[in-house]
């Protein structure tokens, strides 16, 4: 198997035959430009991308949110002069990642709370992490009022939001 995306591969080859397809990787290139290097399963795991990979007993797979051990989990400050969908936003791309990979409910419930825990960590307040859980209700749109036209504003906190309603109500 050959799964590759940008400069990530991932590959499933015959254990003894790592270093041979590597030599012969590197060797396609004469300038030295590109040059491949390997990194092999280790204790049933091996990540790819945002992916943990980890063999089961059984010789299935599951799948994990992969952190590098550099990972601090630093993110946007709830605290920050931001608007508030893009604070929203970040909680959003979190709970999106977990359950687009993560596999087993289970690991599914561990990942939210490390994801609650850090927003936590970054001020986040616990209505915002619900808020986010909770499906979106997308209201109508009046079809039959055509907008007047878009307004562009830097954003100044409470200022902005009010002014969104006001002009919103005007189309």
């Amino acid at each position: 198997m050959w799964k590759r995306y940008v400069d990530d591969v991932l590959e499933i080859i015959q254990r003894d035959s790592t270093q041979k397809l590597t030599d012969h990787l590197n060797s396609v290139d004469t300038t030295g430009n590109i040059k491949f290097t390997f990194e092999e399963e280790d204790q049933g795991m091996i990540p790819f991308l945002d992916t943990l990979i980890v063999r089961k007993e059984d010789g299935s797979v599951k799948l994990l949110v992969y952190r590098k051990k550099t990972h601090t989990d630093q993110y946007l400050n709830f605290q920050s002069q931001h608007p508030l969908h893009q604070k929203l936003g970040v909680i959003r791309t979190l709970m999106d990642r977990m359950e687009n990979i993560v596999t087993e409910e289970e690991d599914k419930k561990e990942e939210e709370n490390k994801i609650r825990t850090a927003l936590t960590e970054c001020g986040y307040h616990k209505w915002s992490l619900d808020r986010v859980k909770q499906p979106k209700v997308r209201q109508k749109k009046k079809e039959d009022t055509p907008s007047k036209g878009m307004v562009v504003i830097p954003h100044v906190e409470g200022l902005s939001e009010k002014l969104q309603r006001i002009f919103r109500k005007l189309r």
